[in-house]
């Protein structure tokens, strides 16, 4: 259990500091006092889901093959890899930035934006979406900092970027007074820093990064994609979800969508722990997977699933008690509040069945059954979302996309759950010896035992 926390803890102080400056983000915009570009803010971050889940599976597959070249002793392979899954993770995220630019006012209409908010959601997505190359660089290296078990340094990867935009969004939205550009000029400038944070650790303390070569790329390319395309996939069933209850959620103003902005942003502060959860326990898995330990597994599994019950239980407690100020600060009133409180008090609850979700999918990927993670994935944001959203949002309104989206989470969780466990066991009775490995022998003298 231990070393799950350690690991989760380091990970979630991390990520829940970025999504905590992404909120401060939204805060400043809300003083603005114009709901329409919170609204703006909440269109582009279902949009641009897509694309960091994108770079999060491109993480989760060079972490699957750094960590077990660590666990089996060949830490050169492990070095190559590294190096190569960065260099293909840049490449393939700089084409889905060119793509979403390109398309960028197409796929605006599509989430149901429409006037002013389109355009301004637009523009916001055309001057982020060109670093997310050098976002999913600087993902892959810090990821193999997890994946050598080193959480405080990845850690500090991102308290680091997330530091340096939480000083200069204020000073750009309203010091210069670029208002919506201003924020999307910091998420760039944070991008650059947590690469460079990233590649000063991956290549000083740990030496994780080797020689960049052709043949290292090509020979990294097929297993890296296999565990990546599936992880991808898996990946962007949540964003996918998402776009749907954006756009669901769309047809109630942009009232509803400035509330809808600040649960996504409250999502990723509140259960950052959680997403680190599922980060951290993968290179667990991958180690103790590529070792042969398979109790290691089994007590890896059990504590990531008692720790994920407790740290949601615990946050729910705190947004139920938190929503009255929370509305107060970003100035939420009418639908917007109404959207706020069906998440505090009911929605939230739905990470505690999504957090059973997370450990499942870490142990599929980890040990060669991504495609199982991409199936219970896209049965809850897939296949069920959109029905539930809207049975829900027509017997209840904008919040009732709130309770689509736990309902969903509990009914997939638990099944993914119990899934993953029996897996995990399995893998254990796989390699238990036979108590008898030669079937028995029949008596030197047979006659020597007989009854007479």
């Amino acid at each position: 259990m231990g070393h799950v926390v350690r690991m989760t803890l380091t990970g979630a102080m991390g990520i829940t500091f970025v999504f905590l400056v992404d909120a401060a983000n939204l805060y400043w915009i809300s003083r603005l006092g114009e709901p329409r570009l919170m609204a703006a803010i909440g269109f582009s971050f279902a949009i641009q889901f897509l694309s960091v889940s994108v770079g999060i599976g491109l993480m989760i597959g060079a972490v699957a093959l750094i960590s077990r070249g660590i666990g089996q002793g060949r830490r050169g392979l492990a070095r190559r890899h590294a190096t190569s899954a960065m260099m293909i993770a840049f490449a393939v995220q700089s084409l889905a930035g060119l793509l979403i630019f390109l398309f960028r006012h197409q796929i605006v209409a599509l989430s149901g934006a429409t006037g002013e908010t389109a355009i301004l959601a637009a523009r916001y997505l055309a001057l982020t979406v060109p670093s997310l190359g050098v976002m999913a660089a600087g993902m892959v290296a810090n990821g193999a900092l997890r994946a050598e078990g080193d959480g405080v340094r990845s850690m500090s990867v991102t308290l680091t970027s997330g530091g340096v935009a939480m000083v200069i969004d204020p000073f750009l939205i309203y010091g210069l007074g670029m208002g919506l550009d201003g924020a999307a000029l910091g998420v760039v400038l944070s991008r650059f820093v947590m690469l460079a944070m990233a590649l000063r650790f991956a290549t000083g303390p740990h030496d994780l990064l080797a020689r960049p070569r052709r043949r290292d790329v090509m020979g990294t390319l097929r297993p890296f994609m296999a565990i990546a395309v599936a992880a991808i996939l898996t990946q962007l069933a949540a964003p996918v979800g998402n776009y749907i209850l954006t756009s669901v959620m769309a047809q109630f103003g942009d009232q509803a969508m400035a509330g809808w902005a600040v649960v996504g942003r409250l999502t990723v502060v509140a259960f950052g722990g959680i997403f680190s959860l599922a980060g951290a326990i993968g290179g667990i898995f991958g180690q103790n997977f590529g070792a042969g330990e398979h109790a290691r597994l089994r007590s890896t599994y059990r504590d990531a699933v008692l720790f994920g019950l407790g740290y949601t239980l615990v946050m729910w407690a705190v947004l139920s008690l938190a929503a009255p100020g929370i509305g107060a600060v970003f100035d939420l009133q009418g639908p917007a509040l109404d959207v706020l409180h069906a998440f505090t008090h009911v929605g939230a609850g739905g990470f505690v069945f999504a957090a059973l979700l997370f450990v499942s999918n870490a142990a599929f990927n980890a040990m060669g059954k991504a495609r199982r993670a991409t199936l219970t994935n896209w049965l809850r944001d897939g296949a069920l979302t959109l029905p539930a959203a809207l049975w829900l949002a027509g017997a209840y309104g904008a919040e009732g996309v709130i309770y689509a989206q736990a309902l969903c989470s509990l009914v997939v969780g638990l099944g993914a759950a119990f899934w993953g466990w029996r897996f995990v066991v399995s893998l254990g009775r796989r390699h238990l010896p036979r108590l008898d490995l030669a079937p028995p022998r029949p008596y030197a003298h047979p006659d020597r035992y007989r009854r007479r």
